[in-house]
């Protein structure tokens, strides 16, 4: 063994841990209070959260919770919560706000006045007390909220000219509109401070004021104290985390065109131009219209550069670095991610910048919903990882993805989040409950609700293997980029004259994250905010935090702070690499300055393009991945780990495919520098074994066979010249798709069996408000907020107020208020059907009847969620069969779809749909066609065939098929799971004669529970809005999702 390496009884120790891991290395789900929580509920899904592999939950309120935020019901329901995830050997995590984003207390916080976001308001016209600019918003965010209370801070003179401004002062109090200078085109704009309305997402209060540190105490106070007082005593322990989600403050506006006269609003707070005045020794409100028009000549405002700064800044040190010092103190990881954290655009609106805020995290994080490949947010958060030196980094993940997300998705999202540095996965989200909204609450469940979800420990067991190595040594990155976040500012104006700048300064960010991730050079960003803390400790690399650099590249760059230049100048003096690429910085710190070009021209320089930033740091690469042809790969990605002398690497697929049912095999090989005996860690199936490689000018490289979801984990094992040239050369070998073998036939039609009764989804209905006359058949949903409409109540949209924020006397007043909704659903059979199943929510306040007789409410049981009920219906009669339902309405109670459940078959045309025979044979094909439209559970196919002769085994390929997984069965012997291409699973020896194969496609919700009448194929924002479409989004046919196996299996031997 040579000096850094591994001991035996270290690799021991690893070998366990990889082949069984613990739940520090497993995932931490977002499990969803989103109703009444009791201890029947808790130890039931935390059970299921054991049986997915599951590591620990993130106790995350969510709409529909009915306990008051914090009260001593909340907390008990922690309380026990954390002893009962004690004994199933799982973590409790904390969340720490209502809902989203954090920093307003469920309310609680900004109940208080000067706690409520305020923002700067620049508006056309002088507005009276009271009066309000724009309709209120209901969004969930920072988004200004017109409010009722504001302040005159300043008025101006504005002059346009062109697009531009040609001049601008700030009138004196008093001062009154001259005339003259109207015919000049001078016109008065007016600067209020402005307090944030009401917004039901807040609980009817108002998102929080994150530029103000005592309004951020106040939040500590509430929410964080108090859960130190419940669980203190375990945290670090049993309570390792808690998460802060979507900080931000106020969004900044732009104009359009200049010369529109329309209301703009950007963060400020109370004493924002004290401490301007204080850090630049200057008023901001005096250049106030820099920030939002350009000056003439193209001109760049270093005030503007200042306000962003400035303001970001204000928002770092109020809110990350206030909670973050908090948690440090207090013995438990910061986790959790900014708002809009993946482009230039969006984190100057929102943020400033990301990275800043990453400072104070224990284990940074971000989201990653509908499946995006997010590379940039991964990269920044990534970078402070490294940087900061911390444990690990999550992500909420797979959030928005819809129920049809399959076990493909999973893992190739988790992969390529891997590759970049996550270690912790928050999946996105486990509901407790289905009832009401719920149920459009961005699914999927990944729970119980889900048919796979004891099949999950497949996925969960994978990646908490990867996590036993990707969390061992430290980071082997060379480059260093600066971050480009700081000259976006100089240029974020009016559209008009900014667009077209702006776009471009986008787009060479996206892409040049792109052309080095993928280009296999990894790097680290280099934020010139935090690097101005960091210190240059001795004289080896450039140096930024816990990580040294070998080369540092400028992209593109139109201004850097004089600190980053000083350090870039001391790196240089040394002998250190650094590479500009397109556009030399002409300012420094935001204003004009030749000393940065001065400088470039000492430094290489190249055109900002794919190939000419990799060739300049081609002496700088580790890893290289190479197709047949020779080609570099351009859809892998990976990072690389040093232990001692050791390294550890690990590659996977970025991209989905574009047609996940050819199993398409690819030979890569890979090379890195140096000489190392490998050893191929596979983290699906926990085995460990050496891996041959070849050896050649000091470099290592061996071949591997991939397929479309697969990803690779090695050790490098240093060894000495003389050894690596003695090593054979070996080929890698794998099993691959079948070729030119026999196929064995299968019936057309087989037997199937169905693991839950078949469901026909009702949610059209004729109805009728209270006693008033019938009206024409509509969706259950348009119906609701029809009748909301006319009663003057809130309608169901993405943002409503949480239950417990209801008042007695407001809960009393509305019972008091009585009202009826009826609704007649027609059922068309085309024979009869006993035994017949109603599933609905709320019995209690619903009276049945079928074909005109009343139907006892007597709950038997419930269908997919214990919020949906069932009650016996009865029989379904061949022709036309009538369910009248009368809701009791009072707001509260859920007007959902029902469903009838038995044992029949659905055929559906179009909008229409009729109960046929029981569903006892199929082929392969769409289970949709079959008689199961709106099926979600698991199907069982029995398919008999036979063999003249014995063969020594049977490649059995079941490659095009909707599912999240299958499972086969030969003669009743387990053969595991399909999930990943090649689709292939593998026989023993089996005798002449007949033999029995059985498949199990497993379920998904998506056609009983999804927005089946969204016409938006390309919709990928699954959120509650996706079923209230409209126009030409929406249709009253249809859209299901193909189900089930599409094409027949093949059988070879």
């Amino acid at each position: 063994m040579q000096a850094g390496q591994l001991s035996i009884e270290e690799l021991d120790n690893l070998h366990k841990e990889f082949q069984n891991p613990s739940a520090k290395y497993r995932g931490t789900p977002f499990w969803a209070w989103n109703c009444e929580i009791t201890k029947e509920k808790v130890t039931r899904i935390l059970s299921d959260f054991q049986k997915m592999g599951m590591g620990g939950v993130y106790l995350h309120s969510r709409t529909g919770m009915s306990m008051p935020y914090l009260g001593k019901e909340f907390m008990d329901m922690v309380h026990f919560s954390h002893e009962k995830a004690k004994e199933l050997g799982l973590r409790v995590c904390l969340y720490d706000e209502d809902r989203w984003p954090s920093g307003y207390g469920g309310g609680l916080v900004t109940q208080k006045e000067e706690y409520r976001s305020r923002f700067l308001l620049l508006s056309p016209k002088e507005l009276a007390p009271g009066e309000l600019w724009d309709e209120a918003g209901h969004k969930a965010s920072a988004q200004a909220a017109p409010g009722k209370k504001r302040k005159l801070l300043a008025r101006y003179q504005v002059r346009l000219a062109g697009g531009w401004l040609s001049g601008y002062y700030r009138m004196k109090e008093g001062e009154k509109e001259q005339e003259e200078r109207k015919k000049e085109g001078w016109k008065t704009w007016y600067a209020y401070l402005e307090i944030s309305g009401d917004n039901p997402w807040f609980n009817n209060q108002s998102y929080v004021d994150t530029l103000n540190p005592a309004a951020i105490r106040a939040f500590i106070n509430i929410t964080y104290e108090a859960y130190k007082r419940e669980l203190g005593d375990a945290f670090g322990k049993s309570v390792p985390m808690i998460f802060t989600d979507e900080p931000q403050f106020t969004f900044k506006t732009q104009f359009g065109y200049a010369e529109e006269e329309k209301f703009q609003t950007i963060p400020y707070t109370d004493d924002f131009e004290e401490t301007y005045r204080e850090t630049y020794g200057e008023s901001f409100l005096d250049y106030l219209p820099e920030i939002f028009w350009e000056l003439s000549d193209n001109r760049i405002s270093v005030h503007r550069y200042r306000y962003h700064d400035h303001v970001c800044r204000r928002f770092t040190e109020s809110y990350a670095d206030q909670v973050g010092s908090w948690c440090e103190e207090n013995n438990i990881l910061l986790t959790g991610h900014m708002m809009r954290e993946p482009y230039l655009e969006w984190q100057t609106m929102a943020l400033g910048e990301a990275m800043r805020s990453y400072r104070s995290f224990g284990i940074p994080g971000m989201d990653i919903l509908c499946d995006r490949r997010e590379l940039t947010t991964a990269k920044q958060v990534q970078s402070a990882v490294h940087q900061f030196n911390a444990p690990g980094m999550t992500s909420e993940i797979y959030g928005v993805t819809n129920w049809d997300f399959d076990f493909r998705g999973h893992k190739m999202a988790g992969d390529w989040q891997a590759a970049l540095g996550v270690t912790s996965r928050a999946h996105h989200l486990t509901w407790t409950s289905m009832g009401g909204e719920a149920k459009r609450d961005y699914p999927a469940s990944i729970g119980s609700q889900s048919p796979w979800y004891e099949e999950y420990s497949y996925i969960e067991d994978y990646f908490a293997r990867l996590n036993t190595v990707l969390t061992r040594g430290n980071p082997y990155v060379k480059v260093g980029v600066i971050h480009p976040i700081e000259s976006y500012w100089l240029y974020f104006g009016t559209q008009e004259n900014t667009h077209e700048i702006r776009r471009e300064r986008e787009e060479n960010f996206v892409n040049l994250v792109r052309w080095l991730i993928l280009g296999l050079m990894d790097f680290d960003f280099i934020s010139e905010s935090l690097l101005a803390d960091f210190a240059q400790e001795d004289k080896e690399g450039f140096q930024a935090g816990a990580m040294k650099y070998d080369v540092v590249l400028v992209p593109d760059c139109m201004t850097l702070r004089k600190s980053t230049l000083e350090r870039l100048k001391e790196f240089e003096g040394r002998g250190g690499k650094i590479v500009f690429a397109g556009r030399i910085p002409e300012y420094i710190d935001g204003m004009a300055d030749e000393e940065a070009a001065e400088f470039a021209s000492r430094c290489q320089r190249v055109r900002y393009s794919r190939q000419a930033v990799l060739e300049a740091l081609e002496p700088y690469r580790c890893l290289d991945i190479r197709d047949g042809e020779g080609k570099r790969s351009a859809n892998m990605l990976y990072q690389m780990r040093e232990e001692g002398a050791e390294r550890w690497l690990f590659a996977a697929h970025c991209e989905k495919p574009e047609n996940p049912d050819l199993a398409e095999a690819e030979t890569f090989r890979f090379t890195v520098p140096g000489n190392f005996e490998l050893e191929k860690y596979d983290a699906l199936t926990g085995s460990i074994e050496r891996h041959p490689a070849e050896y050649e000018e000091g470099k290592t490289s061996w071949e591997e066979i991939s397929y479309e979801h697969d990803s690779f984990l090695y050790r490098l094992i240093p060894c000495d010249a003389k050894r690596a040239e003695s090593r054979g050369k070996r080929q890698a070998q794998r099993e691959t798709a079948p070729q030119n073998l026999q196929e064995i036939k299968i019936p057309g039609l087989m037997p199937v069996t169905l693991h839950e009764p078949n469901v026909l989804l009702l949610d059209r209905a004729e109805y009728a408000f209270d006693e008033e006359e019938w009206n024409e058949e509509e969706d259950i949903l348009r119906i609701d907020n029809r009748f909301r409409k006319k009663l003057g109540l809130p309608l169901r949209t993405e943002a409503f107020a949480q239950p417990w924020v209801e008042t007695e006397d407001e809960k009393k007043r509305r019972k008091e208020k009585k009202h009826t909704l009826h609704l007649r659903f027609q059922v068309e059979a085309l024979q009869n059907t006993e035994g017949v199943l109603l599933a609905l929510e709320g019995p209690e306040h619903t009276k049945v009847l079928w074909n005109g007789k009343a139907v006892e409410s007597v709950v038997l049981g419930w269908y997919v969620d214990e919020a949906i009920k069932t009650i016996r219906l009865g029989e379904i009669k061949a022709g036309i069969n009538v369910l009248e339902l009368a809701v009791f309405f009072d707001g509260k109670v859920p007007v959902e779809n029902v469903y009838l459940l038995g044992d029949f078959g659905v055929d559906l045309r179009g909008r229409k749909a009729y109960v046929t025979g029981p569903v006892r044979e199929m082929a392969f094909g769409d289970l949709c066609g079959q008689g199961l439209p709106f099926y979600g559970g698991n199907v069982t196919y029995h398919a008999e065939f036979e063999l003249d002769d014995a063969v020594s085994g049977l490649q059995i390929q079941i490659s095009k098929f909707r599912a999240p997984l299958i499972r086969v069965k030969v003669d009743g012997t387990d053969l595991g799971r399909i999930a990943f291409s090649p689709y292939l699973k593998k026989t023993g020896r089996l005798e002449k004669g007949r033999h029995l194969l059985e498949i199990t496609v497993y379920g998904s919700r998506v056609n009983t529970f999804g927005p089946v009448h969204n016409c938006n194929e390309k919709e990928i924002w699954i959120g509650p809005d996706a079923w209230r479409t409209v126009g030409t989004s929406w249709s009253y046919e249809y859209q299901l999702k193909p189900a089930g196996i599409l094409v027949s299996s093949v059988l070879l031997a």
